[in-house]
């Protein structure tokens, strides 16, 4: 804990702080506040109206136009970083130069592959714990899902699929979601392909318009994502076993159903106990606290955050070399903003 932690009635406090107030930024400011031990010492934003919006909301010490007087101000012990994916970078960097004890960082990691290896290195050198946000782990019906997954539910599992609208942004949920299902498995190798007719960004980033990936993991597990606007699939994922599937976030239907090989239809199951009470943001937020305090090795570990990076710009890579790329990846770039000519 920090020397300059905060005391009150005689106990240590835990200082926070956040790097960008918008839409993500004030669901961890709700996360910090679900912690007994916890108090927002200072964010920042460029923009005055999302200065006046969290403070408005919930009880901050002190706000600040930009990160770098922010930290020169404070030493928090945890901070998040809720900013556009380019700026992640030198926020994430700066913040471990400044001696924070954690760094709780929104996802997708960085623009390219280095940059995302480079920002775990800096955190791993200087002891920083250092979580990225897939939140979903800490999802009711996707915790169920892998343990329905992992006790043999459905048999052997042999293919996991994701259907979403990008690679970049959703797709590092659903890469994390692939991992996380099939016990952190390492992939062997990637073959993708992607299409771009528009000009879309997410966060400052540009995205494919249509993708493809299929994974071989070492375990003879196989991976499917397919990306774009009417792609099919009627769910957000599905695990295909040798004695059944699982679906997750059907359309138009149950957050999470199974259907065994020996049953006549689908099953529901109840969700009710499988998590504690909190939403997905604010369970990774308190976890992270915890795992600060005690060394336990975070559900959001930046190692588990690079395993689905990777996996995102192999897939770009493929598309790239028009061919399968086996891992680990050994590029720096971004394949994607490389073909487009852009940085």
């Amino acid at each position: 804990m920090s020397e300059e932690s905060t005391k009150s009635n005689g106990s240590t406090r835990i200082k926070a702080a956040i790097i960008g107030c918008g839409g993500r930024g004030t669901e961890h400011a709700c996360g910090y506040t679900q912690s007994a031990q916890t108090d927002i010492v200072a964010v920042c934003d460029p923009l005055q109206s999302a200065l006046d919006s969290i403070t408005g909301s919930y009880k901050i010490g002190e706000t600040f136009p930009d990160h770098k007087s922010m930290l020169a101000a404070h030493k928090p012990d945890i901070l998040s970083v809720c900013t556009w994916t380019g700026l992640h970078p030198e926020h994430v960097i700066d913040a471990i130069a400044s001696g924070v004890k954690a760094i709780h960082s929104e996802k997708p990691i960085a623009p390219t592959w280095g940059e995302a290896k480079k920002m775990v290195a800096a955190a791993d050198a200087a002891g920083v714990q250092l979580t990225f946000c897939h939140q979903r782990r800490f999802g009711a019906h996707y915790m169920k899902a892998r343990e329905l997954a992992q006790e043999g539910a459905i048999g052997k599992i042999s293919r996991i699929e994701g259907y979403c609208s990008n690679m970049f942004d959703w797709g590092t949920h659903w890469f994390d979601m692939f991992n996380f299902y099939n016990n952190e498995t390492p992939a062997e190798w990637v073959m993708g392909q992607i299409d771009r007719d528009n000009a879309e960004t997410v966060f400052g980033v540009y995205v494919e318009s249509y993708g493809t990936a299929y994974i071989k993991y070492a375990n003879g597990v196989f991976g499917l994502l397919v990306t774009g606007e009417d792609i099919g699939g009627t769910c957000a994922n599905r695990i295909i076993g040798s004695e059944g599937v699982i679906e997750v976030n059907v359309n138009d239907g149950p957050a999470l159903r199974f259907m065994r090989s020996s049953a006549a239809g689908w099953e529901v199951p109840d969700l009710t106990r499988t998590v504690p009470p909190g939403g997905d943001t604010t369970l990774s937020i308190l976890d992270a606290i915890d795992c600060m305090q005690t060394g336990r090795k975070p559900i959001l570990g930046s190692d588990n955050a690079l395993r689905a990076t990777e996996l995102i710009f192999a897939t770009y890579e493929s598309s790239r070399i028009r061919g399968r790329v086996k891992l680990p990846l050994t590029i720096e770039d971004s394949p994607l903003l490389s073909m487009l000519g852009v940085s």
